[in-house]
């Protein structure tokens, strides 16, 4: 019988990675069991204890979280749309990037932008990830997939759906920035007899559509016009009745509006051809809303479906909420006090009130990059939140320069610590500061300046 000579966890709500060697001279083995699933890390690897921690908190699921009055104010929008809100977040590379026609080295790709598992199976980075999985799962009878379902019965081919999910991104320390967000994706297919009877395009729903935003091969231009013009005005139509609930919410403060002008700007996305970002003018500002475009045909195709044509839309629910919710810090939809849970109730829209305001605890950090190590901004953002959790206000660079003799760089990084809830301590903040300084010297190799 083996004997387990060493054992390291590192455990978190959902999530434990178990170290074992097995006899004296047997070689480490480890595992990541993320919700259930185990995964055998590699060279892949950089999903951190801190992210995986936010693995199953379900948010979208607290009906009086301020995010999941959003998801249910959109899918009430769309009756006619299955709704997915239980896929789990962990897809294959096939599933967020081949499958949605992301180039080789597109940026999206990096350990630098996104969190694996290891080589083949990540935390996935946008809702598009289930694209094809649910368009093919429909033509499988793939129950597994088919199950998550809600509100099936209005479209039992997954011809039309909506999936709101918690996406993973490794990105910048700041009030608007989170490496755990939520988004909400929306597809449409249409048979080439739905599309002759959707409505005559009208001015008022043309788009820009030419050499830079081209109409793909196969599809005709005016069956795009008609399905952007589809688009369009189903888009149009959910955010003005949201903004409109907003106003409406916050009417004593002045805010009346009914009417909110929508500009179209032409964009890029590997997985839709022609496309668009919607913005809206909102208390004064453009607010981008959705990038959005029609379904790049591959994707149809592979899901045997390609006598349809399909929009698609994907957005940012944290962004619209904070807006809608008057919710200063991204942190704050993580926090478990009950002076911010206890202010909202479901199906409504509400401000929230400050509850307490308490000073940044600043420190600096600097450092000579050793030329052995690669070291990228966000590596330095994963390690202060794995240490710091959301203590950490924001991060930001504030000096850089290189050696003209040496040639080596050397970086300033200020971070500012700040709890949402309650005074913190220049002996706790020390503390985690030395812990940082400390894993930058043994992870990355730095010289500490």
């Amino acid at each position: 019988m083996s004997l387990v000579l060493g054992l390291r966890r590192i455990a978190s709500r959902q999530t434990v990675w178990t170290c074992r060697r097995m006899n004296s001279t047997a070689a480490e083995t480890c595992e990541i069991d993320v919700l259930g699933t185990k995964y055998t890390p590699d060279a892949w690897t950089n999903a951190t204890p801190s992210i995986l921690d936010k693995a199953g908190r379900n948010l979208l699921h607290h009906e009086s979280h301020p995010l999941s009055i959003l998801k249910t104010l959109i899918f009430n929008e769309f009756p006619n749309f299955a709704h997915y809100d239980t896929l789990g977040p962990v897809v294959t590379t096939q599933q967020n990037f081949d499958s949605l026609g992301f180039a080789e080295d597109h940026p999206g790709r990096a350990r630098t932008d996104t969190y694996y598992l290891n080589a083949s199976h990540l935390l996935r980075t946008h809702t598009s990830a289930h694209q094809l999985q649910l368009l093919a799962a429909a033509h499988t009878n793939d129950n597994s997939v088919l199950v998550h379902a809600k509100n099936a019965q209005v479209a039992p081919n997954n011809e039309r759906f909506l999936v709101a999910a918690d996406v993973f991104r490794r990105d910048e320390i700041d009030a608007s920035h989170y490496p755990v967000f939520h988004q909400m994706e929306g597809v449409c297919t249409l048979s080439h007899a739905d599309v002759q009877k959707l409505a005559p395009s009208t001015p008022d729903d043309i788009v820009d559509i030419g050499p830079e935003n081209p109409v793909q091969p196969g599809h005709t231009a005016e069956d795009v016009h008609k399905v952007a013009a589809d688009m369009k005005r189903t888009m149009n139509r959910m955010v003005t009745r949201i903004l409109t609930q907003a106003t409406a919410a916050q009417r004593d403060a002045g805010s009346e509006a009914t009417e909110f002008p929508v500009r179209w700007i032409p964009a890029y996305f590997p997985f839709t051809s022609p496309s668009w970002e919607m913005e809206v003018l909102f208390r004064g500002e453009w607010l981008e809303i959705c990038g959005c475009g029609v379904m790049q045909q591959s994707i149809l195709q592979n899901a045997h479906a390609n006598d349809r044509i399909g929009w698609a839309f994907g957005f940012g629910l944290e962004r619209l909420a904070m807006l809608l919710f008057s919710i200063p810090d991204i942190r704050l939809f993580w926090s478990t006090d009950p002076r911010f849970s206890n202010q909202f109730a479901p199906a409504q829209i509400s401000s929230f009130r400050p509850f307490s305001k308490h000073p940044p605890c600043p420190k600096d950090v600097s450092f000579w990059i050793s030329p052995d190590h690669s070291f990228h901004d966000n590596d330095l953002m994963d390690l202060v939140r794995d240490v710091a959790g959301d203590l950490a206000q924001d991060v930001k660079l504030v000096d850089e320069f290189v050696h003209p003799k040496t040639g080596r760089a050397s970086r300033c990084y200020r971070i500012n610590y700040c709890s949402m809830d309650r005074n913190v301590t220049h002996a706790e903040i020390n503390d985690i500061q030395d812990r940082v300084r400390s894993r930058l010297v043994s992870e990355f190799g730095v010289t500490l300046r």
